[in-house]
């Protein structure tokens, strides 16, 4: 049996750990065998995220102190629920959980909450469809990179014009 003082502190982690986090999202387990939440878990820890299989009670009492995160998910907490919380990028767990419920069809994203802002499903797709930030920095680079590679193209192609087709070596 679990004493009010354990709740009480139980509460206290979860709003913490809301306050730690950049986004949450709600995800019904339910049917999912324990070497496939285990696997999810494991993914969910690459991308500096963590899933927590709260009580339904227990999380609403936590949403006292996080409002635009209570108004969010009041009306999706029904049923076996676990709380995923995104300590990094929020795209990056987003994309986790659509890629494993591709992959499980039992686990069902019923919303999530980025900035305060509430994300239906469709929503949590899209951001998981989204690059990581590793890869648009690659992409800003290269369009940065565009032009004087582009240049130096234009001007070694001069060079080959005016030496007859020879390559010329760099000078340094």
């Amino acid at each position: 049996m679990i004493t009010r003082a354990d709740k009480e502190q139980e509460v206290k982690v979860i709003a913490e750990k809301f306050a730690k986090a950049k986004g949450a999202f709600i995800v019904d387990f339910k049917g999912m065998k324990v070497e496939q939440v285990t696997s999810l878990r494991k993914q969910l820890h690459k991308t500096e995220s963590e899933m927590k299989v709260v009580r339904n009670t227990l999380a609403k009492r936590a949403f006292k102190d996080h409002p635009a995160v209570g108004k969010a998910f009041e009306s999706s907490m029904k049923g076996t629920n676990a709380l995923v919380f995104s300590y990094g990028e929020v795209n990056a767990t987003a994309k986790t959980l659509a890629d494993f419920a591709k992959d499980v069809e039992v686990l069902q994203i019923k919303s999530g909450v980025m900035d305060g802002e509430a994300m239906d499903a469709a929503k949590i797709k899209f951001l998981a469809s989204l690059p990581g930030k590793d890869q648009l920095r690659a992409q800003l680079l290269a369009l940065f990179m565009a032009p004087a590679t582009s240049l130096a193209r234009c001007l070694n192609e001069h060079v080959k014009k005016q030496t007859g087709g020879a390559e010329v070596a760099p000078q340094a």
